[in-house]
């Protein structure tokens, strides 16, 4: 599982105390605060209720090091706390020299035909449609679907034939990536999406992942406010899109 590679890679990564300011389990998504000399980083992981089991969580030391430790829990609660500390350390120490600030979609030339897209991302389905893709959208949560969606369980038959696989970063949180990226060896772009993607672009390598497509968020405060909220538009508002290639 690469959250147990990712987990492994943040704990050498940290080369000072780091402190965990805030978090918080929620909607829309989980995050974790740390401070540093460098400043302060926040970290992301959209929150996915449909795989939650049970609310119970064994984490016990308010510290940054033990909610990385929980990264590759079967627990979901402990996961989705474990990679937004993976990502709140990503975010501390990432060099964005070489972002590009552009939207996931522009990334796809002409040359490709077939795109998978991993999670039904509305805004990204609809420009893509725009530009007359082949489009094959995937979706495990059936609250989710529609008369263009195809369930995620069709995803082990269809990924070998794609060019192009654009997928939410929350497949980390799930379990699934690992099985995306043995699936989809045949495409030659293969980006994750969306918040929960603000992990350092150097844990991925070698993987088959070719880009990040993520944000970073500029007012911290502000955009814990809206987390509180529950609000992704405003959090979002907080944040600036960024394209890194792998």
């Amino acid at each position: 599982m690469l959250l147990a590679e990712f987990k492994k890679k943040a704990l050498r990564l940290i080369d000072e105390e780091l402190k965990v300011l805030d978090f918080s389990f929620g909607l829309p998504y989980t995050y974790v605060l740390i401070e540093g000399k460098r400043g302060k980083a926040l970290g992301v992981a959209m929150t996915l209720p449909e795989e939650i089991q049970r609310f119970d969580n064994s984490i016990e030391e308010l510290a940054l090091e033990a909610f990385i430790e929980k990264a590759d829990s079967l627990n979901v609660i402990e996961r989705s706390l474990g990679l937004a500390a993976i990502n709140a350390v990503s975010q501390y120490y990432i060099d964005l020299g070489s972002a590009k600030w552009i939207d996931a979609v522009e990334l796809l030339d002409g040359d490709i035909e077939k795109v998978a897209v991993i999670g039904n991302m509305p805004p990204i389905v609809r420009a893509l449609r725009e530009r007359g893709f082949k489009l094959y959208v995937f979706e495990r949560n059936p609250k989710l679907w529609d008369r263009e969606t195809l369930s995620d369980s069709l995803e082990y038959w269809l990924l070998p034939e794609v060019d192009a696989v654009m997928a939410s970063a929350s497949c980390m949180i799930n379990g699934t990536l690992d099985m995306l990226l043995d699936r989809a060896k045949n495409a030659r772009i293969f980006l994750l999406t969306g918040p929960t993607g603000q992990v350092l672009p150097e844990f991925l390598q070698g993987t088959g992942v070719t880009h990040v497509a993520s944000m970073k968020v500029v007012n911290i405060e502000k955009a814990i406010l809206q987390l509180k909220f529950g609000c992704f538009k405003g959090f979002s508002d907080e944040s600036r899109k960024y394209v890194l290639e792998i």
